[in-house]
Order: structure tokens, then C-alpha cells, then sequence
């Protein structure tokens, strides 16, 4: 019973609920007014962003899946690794990671496990007010604290977007004259652009490794199905972002 109760007391504290109950009172407030139309279009269109099941369908359709990469056994000479994992913490001088860190964690596995030869890490600032913040540095200075060694880790620091990332690293592994296998590892809902781009850029012998997904098997609960959530909205707005990303470089002939 303690577990239900948890379960709406979670939601009724949350403000987007506040707010979703008080769009509800003033739709009422204003049923019979002018207002009516704007108010409650404006309500629907609150619940439609905020439906984690209607949300969840979109960004399945547009998720990239890969071939089951990590259910295999394949090996690849590098792993090339998308930035945008994570913020710079100034006062510790350490890389905070949020869930696209996923891009590095499940990239780790493949490398203790040998199927990954080495680590290329590709991100610099995205911060037009701290351009020394470059991701990869950090994340190399991480690496090195979980002891893999620098003979077994590259950065691209320089990138700002993710053309940036498949021309500069293009630059790096042109210059080693690299030849070999490329795991290029993102998450699934970046995937779609970055493969794309990196194709164009000339890329040869990669192979798309997603992680960090938002959705996975279709649920059907209540709550899932019926009830506002604003982490719903953070989903779409990213979504959205993305979506708009693919088409800006589609018209600049990036992918």
C-alpha cells in the first residue's frame, strides 16, 4: 500500500501537475466565455506534450537501432566517441556526466573486453562562454583515473557541433593514415544525423553503435498512458532539437 501511496504522492507534488490542475480550473473559469476556444486548445496541446506514451512513439520513430552490436562479438580497431556527455565542474576540474555519459560507459565494456583496440574521444566546448571547457580533455583526464593508458586514448578537443566532429577527427586519423574499423558510438537519438554526416565526410568501414535509448518495450500502464508528465516534454523538446539539427544539415549539405 506505502508503494501506491509513494507512487501519487510523487505526483501530486510535482509542479507540472500544479500546473496542468490549475489549467483544468481555469478552462472551467472560462467555459463560457470567449476564451473558451484558446484556453482549451491550449490544454489539449499541455496533455498531448506532456503524454509519455504519444512522446514515446515519436522518439521510436526516430531512435536509430544498430545490429545488436553488443550482443556480438565483433572487433573493431577504434571506438569513435561523440562528446556532449557531460558539463566541466570548474572547482573540482572534473567532467559531470549526465546520461549521454552512457556514450563512454558502454563504449568501456567493449574495450576491457578486447573487441575495441583504442578510444577516440571527439568534443571540445559547446559553451560560447567557457570556450576552454573542452570535453575531451576531460573525459581523457577521467579515463586516465580508471587507469586505461594514454597509448589506448586520442581526443579531438576542437569540435563544437557534430560536423565539427566527423571533419576535425577526420583530420587526426588522415594524418595517421588510419585505415582500419570504426565503432562510431552515440546515442540512439543522435545517431541518425551523425552517421549521416560522417558517411559524407568520407568515412569508410563504420559501424553505428547506439546507446543511452529512451524507449524501449511498449507499456501500457495508467500513469504511462494517461497522465501528464513533464519529463515528457524535456523528451520532446530534445526530440525536436534533433529533428531540426537533421534538416539544418541536410539544407547546408552536411549529410
Amino acid at each position: 500500500m506505502f508503494f501506491f501511496l509513494s507512487k501519487i504522492l510523487a505526483f501530486l507534488i510535482t509542479p507540472y501537475t500544479w500546473f496542468f490542475i490549475a489549467l483544468l480550473i481555469l478552462l472551467k473559469k472560462v467555459w463560457y466565455t470567449p476564451f473558451k476556444k484558446f484556453v482549451l486548445i491550449l490544454t489539449i496541446l499541455v496533455y498531448v506534450f506532456s503524454n509519455s506514451f504519444l512522446v514515446d512513439e515519436l522518439v521510436r520513430a526516430w531512435e536509430y537501432e544498430d545490429d545488436d552490436i553488443y550482443l556480438k562479438d565483433t572487433r573493431y580497431d577504434l571506438a569513435l566517441v561523440l562528446g556532449g556527455m557531460g558539463r566541466v565542474d570548474e572547482r573540482q576540474q572534473r567532467i559531470d556526466f549526465t546520461c549521454s555519459g552512457d556514450r563512454l560507459f558502454q563504449t568501456l565494456p567493449m574495450y576491457y573486453k578486447g573487441r575495441v583496440g583504442k578510444l577516440i574521444i571527439s568534443g571540445g566546448s559547446g559553451s560560447i562562454s567557457h570556450p576552454g571547457h573542452r570535453e575531451a580533455t576531460y573525459i581523457k583526464k577521467y579515463l586516465k583515473s580508471i587507469q586505461i593508458p594514454d597509448s589506448a586514448i586520442m581526443i579531438e578537443n576542437n569540435s563544437k557541433n557534430t560536423y565539427e566532429n566527423a571533419l576535425f577527427t577526420k583530420h587526426i586519423l588522415d594524418s595517421m593514415q588510419f585505415r582500419g574499423s570504426i565503432l562510431l558510438v552515440t546515442s540512439s537519438f543522435h545517431m541518425r544525423r551523425s552517421l549521416a554526416i560522417f558517411k559524407k565526410a568520407g568515412y569508410q568501414n563504420i559501424t553505428p553503435y547506439v546507446t543511452n535509448k529512451f524507449t524501449g518495450d511498449r507499456k501500457f500502464e495508467f500513469d504511462y498512458c494517461f497522465l501528464p508528465n513533464a519529463e515528457a516534454i524535456t523528451t520532446l523538446n530534445l526530440i525536436i532539437h534533433e529533428i531540426v539539427g537533421y534538416m539544418t544539415y541536410k539544407l547546408k549539405g552536411y549529410l
